[in-house]
């Protein structure tokens, strides 16, 4: 079996390294049903379907929400985590946030490869839609770079995170919520991103 030569880091985005954004965007508008995200519901388009629902109802536009995501900040430490392990290896973050939302919170990040998924938006902001990059495509973007002979180490903290990280060669959760850790008791979950950084690290050496 020809060993793998190359090894690459894949990380969910929200809860990871930024805050959750519709839960920013939840207190910025008072309104706590935004709050609800892929921590909570594992099933995306019945999650997306209900944001859609809210944003009509409350007449907020695709720029309501970018002004919101214009103050968020990375978590702490996030930065420079993602500095040190890009000193490492590569790092790409698979998150199923939207092309319209992810700009800002890049540039705040040192600008490392993303791929998320778009909305559809009419032209007076108003968003209507939106379209997936692939269904579970986390899970088959690391697949694909297993594909060409690439380790792979995953992380997340969301029920949309398991199938990228049990597909990964190794991996872990990153401060998931109680009914994720113990549902998902064989995936190891670390809090810090120190703790996180020498999982790596080991998977990196090995």
């Amino acid at each position: 079996m020809l060993k793998k030569a190359m090894r690459i880091v894949c990380l969910d985005l929200e809860g990871v390294l930024i805050p959750e954004i519709w839960i920013a965007f939840a207190d910025a508008v008072r309104i706590p049903e935004f709050r609800r995200t892929t921590r909570d519901e594992p099933d995306y388009d019945k999650l997306m379907a209900c944001r859609l629902d809210l944003l009509n109802t409350h007449k907020l536009r695709l720029p309501d929400i970018q002004r919101v995501i214009g103050t968020v900040e990375p978590l702490e430490g996030a930065a420079d985590f993602v500095r040190a392990l890009r000193e490492r290896t590569q790092l790409i973050i698979l998150s199923d946030t939207f092309e319209q939302f992810a700009k800002p919170l890049m540039a705040k990040l040192g600008y490392p490869t993303l791929f998320c998924n778009s909305l559809i938006t009419a032209p007076d902001g108003t968003i209507t839609g939106y379209r997936l990059r692939q269904q579970d495509g986390k899970k088959y973007a690391v697949a694909a770079f297993k594909s060409i002979n690439i380790a792979v180490f995953a992380a997340g903290d969301s029920f949309n995170d398991l199938k990228m990280i049990r597909e990964a060669d190794a991996g872990c959760l990153f401060r998931a919520p109680p009914a994720i850790r113990e549902s998902q008791g064989d995936i190891p979950c670390v809090d810090t991103f120190g703790d996180l950084l020498s999982r790596i690290d080991g998977f990196l050496n090995a």
